[in-house]
């Protein structure tokens, strides 16, 4: 259990980290934060005396306590010791992620930096204490993958402090809107429109989407699956879909896709477009069970041409992520907004761009043709 003490002292520190105390600014009175969060005025003391000693805070007689300039003081480290890089992702070991961290960290470490690596787990609590680690030491730079970016984002003031801090970062597979970074992303839109374009040209009519929506990426494959119905004039029913989060990701989707087929409100589904190649291997072990082959029975899309695609029983089709090379783009981004930061050309031309990375399907086993269709006009 959390005492009083460190409760206070966390708080006053959470306050430095997002912004909410900029340095130099005086914080509240030993009687205001009392009052805040009901302490005795010895705890307060206990807690402000211990950041002040930590230095991140300093008092000044008869005027009060203020918030020190941390990077003040990060400055006289000499560059050598400070080669420090930051990677925050959803996950770390999972699915194609190392692929991703991989290619980074290669570029990173030949240019002499530390590369420090963070997993969010895609939880916004989890992500808030990593900006705080990360605000609280010497980074030169940020590589984020956003956690659960569809949504907005609680942990927006972290990174205006590191924009208000001049700390580059850079967002990869995803990114906050609100914030406009510079991003290495994929069209998902368009990844999702030739997914489901590949299954009508084969003549596939009745086709199921199974999307993870509270991540940008999920939103937009949704929004290109929508697409090629509209483009091919083809009616799309509201019942072929099936959304889910992250915290039901091992549950729902298999759940409702099993009632979607084999219960008494199967639609004759022949095709299936899916948010990414992990969730197709759920898929194939739903569809073993019920003694489904595919391509025979269900034409299958996968999506970004992991490893799955070749150690399942069916090989699949499935529309390419950068993986690795996106890692090393992030690197070379990253390594440049640091350098333009040193030379002090932050704005202005040769501004740093994003990456936009355009999908390609890569075709396999997965899918059979039905009958061809043409686009209307």
């Amino acid at each position: 259990m959390e005492t009083k003490y460190s409760m206070v002292k966390r708080a006053i520190q959470s306050d430095i980290l997002d912004g909410t105390y900029i340095p130099h600014q005086k914080i509240s009175s030993e009687s205001e934060l009392m009052k805040q969060f009901g302490v005795s005025r010895h705890t307060v003391r206990l807690a402000i005396g211990d950041l002040v000693a930590k230095g991140w805070l300093y008092r000044e007689q008869g005027a009060g306590t203020f918030v020190t300039d941390r990077r003040e003081e990060q400055d006289t480290i000499q560059v050598v010791d400070r080669k420090n890089i930051a990677i925050i992702t959803t996950y770390i070991s999972d699915y194609i992620f190392p692929t991703i961290i991989r290619g980074a960290e290669c570029v990173l470490s030949q240019e002499g930096y530390h590369v420090s690596i963070f997993s969010t787990n895609n939880d916004h609590e989890k992500e808030r204490e990593i900006l705080e680690k990360i605000l609280s030491q010497p980074f030169d730079g940020v590589i984020v993958e956003p956690t659960k970016s569809a949504f907005s984002n609680p942990n927006i003031n972290y990174y205006l402090n590191l924009e208000r801090l001049s700390i580059p970062y850079i967002m990869i597979n995803a990114y906050y809107d609100e914030l406009e970074p510079t991003s290495i992303v994929m069209d998902d839109e368009k990844g999702g429109f030739i997914q489901t374009e590949h299954l009508i040209q084969l003549g596939h009519t009745e086709i199921a989407g199974i999307f993870k929506t509270d991540d940008l990426q999920g939103t937009k494959r949704m929004k290109g699956f929508l697409k090629a119905h509209r483009r091919y004039g083809l009616p799309l029913n509201p019942k072929n879909i099936i959304t889910y989060n992250t915290e039901e990701k091992h549950t729902k989707p298999m759940k409702d896709l099993e009632k979607m087929l084999f219960s008494g409100e199967a639609r004759g589904i022949t095709g299936l477009v899916a948010y990414n190649d992990e969730l197709v291997i759920n898929v194939l072990n739903l569809l073993r069970k019920k003694d489904m082959q595919v391509p025979h029975d269900l034409s299958i899309v996968g999506y970004d041409d992991s490893f799955y695609t070749e150690v399942s029983e069916v090989k699949l089709t499935s529309v390419a992520h950068p993986k690795s090379d996106m890692g090393q783009a992030a690197a070379k981004t990253i390594l440049d907004l640091i350098k333009r930061k040193n030379s002090n050309k932050v704005n202005g031309p040769g501004q740093v761009e994003s990456t936009v990375y355009q999908p390609e399907l890569i075709l396999r086993s997965s899918t059979k043709e039905l009958k061809k269709i043409e686009v209307t006009s």
